[in-house]
């Protein structure tokens, strides 16, 4: 298990050292349908929030520009998924391995004990969870096709962007769309976590992890047009599931990388997630910001991880 900092809080991973598995051909630029071109240009990128936990690397803020690039509105959906799977035959990593992590209070009581991640007991590794059996064997997809997929891990993830054409969003990509334009805001609507008292995004309500009262309208994942959308037009960039990005995942590499495009390190044994999940609560856990960042080893799947893709405009 991912033994990398708090991070396994958010999401537990598999220990790192996994042989990765052969990163497949890009197919020809796929369609845009479903996706928002955003012009990029300059912004402020990452913050120096209070509640941030240092060793995220969140900071400094710095100005960083893009090029043009088009971004899917919505997290890839079971659908999607299942699409690429039929067309592919494509296992995913959980499902390879006959196992995923789930979060405990999403499994009947009655459920046999498993083994709890040592830092999350929370987490429980679930034998034939995966993404068509989110919650183990006993669940299935029934009425969650809108809903993203999850139990993918950062291959798994690749290989889908490879086959639509597309590729997974650098993280300054991913925190420009997210910011939906505004500079400097905590979320992708503004500062306040509930204004006026409207829930925007799906995470933990209640205390954590005994008791969700589901204010938000939501126990585990939300369909991915949950909400309103930000001003960019896309859905659900905070909060229901955390989303892969293409850098590996360093504290402190993005105070001396490039401020054009940058792309993270060359190498390393995590890579980023953004975004935050069901999951999240203040308590514990306040990486549902859009400047807030995550680590996972690339062969990581869980319940709360899926991603969305870009391509170049």
């Amino acid at each position: 298990m991912d033994e990398h900092g708090e991070h396994a809080c958010c999401a537990p991973g598999r220990a790192p050292g996994a042989a990765p598995r052969p990163t497949p051909a890009p197919a020809p630029p796929g369609p845009t349908d479903g996706m928002v071109r955003l012009d990029g240009g300059a912004f402020m990128m990452g913050s120096e929030d209070r509640h941030a936990y240092p060793a995220d690397g969140e900071g400094p803020v710095r100005r960083v520009t893009l090029d043009p690039f088009w971004i899917d509105a919505c997290t890839v959906s079971n659908a999607d998924f299942a699409r690429f799977a039929e067309a592919t035959a494509h296992r995913t990593e959980a499902e390879r391995v006959g196992n995923s992590f789930v979060f405990g209070g999403l499994l009947p009581d009655d459920f046999p004990p498993t083994r709890a991640v040592a830092q999350a007991p929370w987490w429980r590794e679930v034998e034939g969870a995966d993404w068509r059996h989110p919650e183990g064997p006993h669940s299935d997809l029934e009425g969650r096709g809108d809903h993203p997929v999850v139990h993918v891990s950062w291959d798994d993830a690749v290989a889908y962007c490879a086959w639509a054409g597309k590729r997974l969003p650098t993280e300054a990509e991913w925190e420009y769309a997210a910011r939906g334009g505004l500079e400097g805001a905590v979320f992708p609507w503004g500062d306040e976590l509930e204004p006026g008292g409207e829930h925007r995004m799906n995470v933990w309500q209640g205390a954590f992890p005994a008791g969700n009262t589901a204010a938000d309208g939501h126990v585990g994942t939300a369909p991915s047009r949950s909400f309103e959308p930000n001003a960019y037009g896309l859905w659900c960039c905070t909060g229901n599931v955390w989303e892969w990005c293409a850098d590996w995942f360093h504290p402190t590499f993005h105070t001396r990388d490039k401020r054009h495009a940058p792309r993270g390190p060359r190498r390393g044994t995590h890579r980023s997630s953004r975004g935050g999940s069901y999951l999240c609560h203040h308590s514990y856990c306040r990486r549902y910001r859009v400047a807030a960042r995550n680590a996972l080893t690339p062969d990581s799947s869980s319940g709360n991880v899926g991603f969305r893709a870009v391509r170049d405009a």
